[in-house]
C-alpha cells in the first residue's frame, strides 16, 4: 500500500544552523499567542487570502519558508509551530488532535481571520483534520501532504507497516533513551522516509536536532504520536455523527511515499478529493522537491477565486 521507501525501508531561533534555513521573507512577523492553555509560535506575512501552513513531527514550522515566500505574494500566510514543538510552548498535555484545533482556532481569532485555506503535513494532516471537521465553516480548501489520519480510511493497515513502529514508541522510558541522542533518532526519519536521504540537508537536520532538544520538546513529540488511539475514535465519532468533510481537498503523496494512498485515506473522509503525487520524492516533500509541491499547492489554492 505504501510505496517504495515506506515499503522499504527560524526566525528566532539562534544558532550556525539555523543561518542557513530557507528563510521567511523580512516582511514576516513573529507573534506568541495565548491561546487554549498554551502559546503558539507564529509567523504571520504577506496580504491576500489567508492560508494556514501546518507541519508535523520531525520539523517545525520552519519547512514551510519556500512555501511561505511564493504564497505571501498574493495571500496572508500563518505559520505556526504545534504546541510542544518548535518554539511553541510545551505543555504536558493536550496533545489529542481535537484539542489542538482550538489552538489553531485560537491563533487564527487572535489574528482575526474567520476563513481560511489549509496546507498540511505529516501530523499537521491530523490537526489540520480535526480542525476541519471542528470549524468547517472556516475551511476554505484543505490540502493534506503524505501521512495518514487516525482512524480514516485504510487506517488499521497502516498501521500494521512494520516502519511505522515509532506510532507506539513512547513514555518516560523512551524519553531517557533520547535524552542528548535527538539527532541519532530523528535521523532515522529523515533516512528511512526520504526517496534520496541527502536532500534533506546536514543544515536542516542540525537545525531541527536543536529544536527537539530543548526541554520539553521529545516529550511533545512522543505525547504527539501517543494521542493517536483517542484521534482515532475521535475521527471515527466525527464522520459517523456529520459525515465527510465538505470543503474541496488535495490529498498529495510522495511518488516514493504514500503516493496515491494519500487519495485513498481522504476519500474515506471528505466528499470532495483531489489526487495529487509529488514525482522523484518520498515523505520529507518540502526538501526533496519543493518546486512541484507548491505549484501544485498554489494550482489547488488558485481555484474557484
Amino acid at each position: 500500500m505504501l510505496k517504495s521507501v515506506i515499503a522499504a525501508g527560524v526566525i528566532g531561533f539562534a544558532g550556525a544552523a539555523s543561518a542557513q534555513m530557507p528563510a521567511f521573507p523580512a516582511t514576516f512577523a513573529t507573534q506568541e499567542i495565548e491561546t487554549n492553555g498554551t502559546t503558539i509560535h507564529v509567523r504571520v506575512g504577506g496580504a491576500g487570502p489567508a492560508v494556514v501552513l501546518l507541519h508535523g513531527y520531525g520539523e517545525t514550522g520552519d519547512m514551510w519558508a519556500p512555501m511561505a515566500v511564493d504564497l505571501a505574494r498574493d495571500h496572508r500566510v500563518i505559520v505556526p509551530d504545534l504546541r510542544g514543538l518548535g518554539l511553541s510552548a510545551k505543555p504536558p498535555a493536550g496533545f489529542d488532535k481535537m484539542n489542538q484545533a482550538g489552538d489553531v482556532a485560537g491563533v487564527l481569532a487572535a489574528l482575526k481571520i474567520e476563513r481560511a485555506d489549509l496546507v498540511t503535513h505529516d501530523i499537521g494532516n491530523m490537526v489540520g483534520f480535526a480542525f476541519a471537521a471542528r470549524f468547517p465553516g472556516q475551511v476554505r480548501r484543505f490540502v493534506l501532504i503524505d501521512a495518514p489520519v487516525p482512524g480514516v480510511g485504510p487506517w488499521e493497515d497502516i498501521l500494521k507497516n512494520p516502519l511505522l513502529w515509532h506510532f507506539r514508541f513512547g513514555g518516560p522510558d523512551m524519553e531517557r533513551l533520547v535524552a542528548g541522542r535527538e539527532r541519532i533518532y530523528l535521523d532515522r526519519f529523515w533516512n528511512e522516509f526520504s526517496a534520496n536521504p541527502n536532500r534533506f540537508s546536514e543544515t536542516a537536520r542540525e537545525h531541527y536536532a536543536r529544536l527537539y532538544a530543548l526541554p520539553g520538546a521529545m516529550h511533545s513529540g512522543f505525547a504527539q504520536f501517543a494521542a493517536f488511539d483517542q484521534d482515532a475514535i475521535d475521527n471515527a465519532q466525527f464522520l459517523k455523527a456529520q459525515g465527510k468533510l465538505p470543503m474541496p481537498v488535495l490529498a498529495i503523496g510522495g511518488e516514493k511515499s504514500f503516493g496515491t494512498t494519500m487519495a485513498t485515506v481522504m476519500r474515506s473522509g471528505a466528499s470532495d478529493v483531489t489526487e495529487g503525487v509529488i514525482a522523484d520524492s518520498g515523505h520529507w516533500i518540502m526538501e526533496e522537491n519543493p518546486t512541484a509541491t507548491i505549484a501544485m499547492v498554489r494550482a489547488f489554492l488558485e481555484k474557484g477565486r
